[in-house]
């Protein structure tokens, strides 16, 4: 089991490729999606983007490849093909563990650079919809991560203080959030590794 610092008052959790392991599903779609354009989206890139909500990844990759994606279209195509996948979805055990041994004891929150539609249908898929009230996503917020406003979000919204939570994340970006927002951090990667299969 994953130990957290004694003087933690409250847990925030990133959802994808740390409560639930979507990150396979996530690969797959993009890289169906970004293909036709010449990209090879591979491991190392989208573990480089992991955290920016879908339109920012792809302004990202415009800027990096010179290419000119539409947003919207190709959102859409990586967004369709993610859907047909999400039923596969399976939990954590190693981060879930954590969320039910403290679930009602510490505060808990969720902070994902998802939409809040997606979120929501990941938890119902890997059984956790109702261990959360508080999730910010990126619909709730207007600075995504490496960012600090959505964690710093989640804190507020629990009443606690930043520097008394623990921050479960498994990407770059979402850790240099925590980071920057002056919480613990717990690098999911340390206990749990996410296989791509191109």
């Amino acid at each position: 089991m994953i130990k957290i610092p004694q003087q933690t008052k409250a847990l925030i959790f990133d959802l994808d490729g740390t409560i639930a392991n979507t990150m396979p599903n996530h690969f797959i779609s993009w890289r169906k999606a970004v293909l036709p354009y010449g990209i090879d989206f591979d491991a190392a890139l989208f573990m480089q983007l992991t955290g920016m909500p879908r339109t920012a990844t792809i302004e990202k990759l415009n800027e990096m490849f010179g290419t000119k994606m539409n947003p919207d279209i190709v959102g859409k195509v990586k967004e369709d093909h993610f859907k047909t996948l999400v039923h596969l979805t399976e939990e954590i055990e190693v981060v879930t563990d954590v969320i039910r041994k403290y679930h009602t004891i510490l505060p808990m929150s969720i902070g994902t650079g998802s939409t809040k539609k997606g979120a929501q249908k990941t938890l119902e898929v890997i059984g956790l919809g109702n261990y959360f009230e508080i999730i910010i996503t990126a619909d709730d917020i207007l600075k995504h991560k490496p960012h600090p406003e959505t964690f710093l979000k989640c804190a507020e919204l629990m009443g606690v203080k930043p520097q008394d939570c623990v921050v479960f994340e498994d990407g770059i970006l979402g850790m240099n959030a925590a980071e920057e927002a002056g919480m613990m951090v717990i690098d999911v990667n340390d206990y749990f590794k996410i296989e791509f299969v191109v």
